[in-house]
């Protein structure tokens, strides 16, 4: 019997050689592109570990389609509230929002490096 890790690392190699793949053929053939990034959800999700976030971000969760930029996909930076990534899939319409500041323990991180000298 193998070894968990050993059946990860396995699971990892062919989920980064799937998304190749798919990065290969999303021009020519996006059907393809979109089976092959489903088949690397679906291993991942079967040896339960997380696809790493390049992948994440390159892809829609509905319809697991691989975004090309400008094609199949719109990107805007809005201000509104917190700064964010706002990422449309133009083939069935979902909207994806990534924050652009990183949270520490439930903090917004702030720069408090302004006035550290003063008189």
């Amino acid at each position: 019997m193998m070894k968990q890790s050993s059946i990860k690392q396995i699971a990892r190699q062919r989920i980064e050689i799937l998304f190749e793949q798919a990065q290969k053929t999303a021009q020519t053939d996006p059907k393809v592109a979109t089976q092959y990034v489903e088949s690397a959800r679906r291993i991942a999700m079967a040896v339960k570990i997380r696809l790493p976030l390049e992948f994440r971000r390159r892809t829609c969760k509905e319809c697991n389609t691989l975004f090309i930029h400008g094609i199949n996909c719109r990107v805007r930076v809005k201000q509104k509230r917190e700064p964010h990534v706002v990422v449309t899939c133009l083939n069935c319409g979902n909207q994806t929002r990534y924050m652009m500041k990183k949270k520490v323990h439930g903090r917004i991180e702030q720069d408090n490096n302004k006035n550290e000298t003063s008189c």
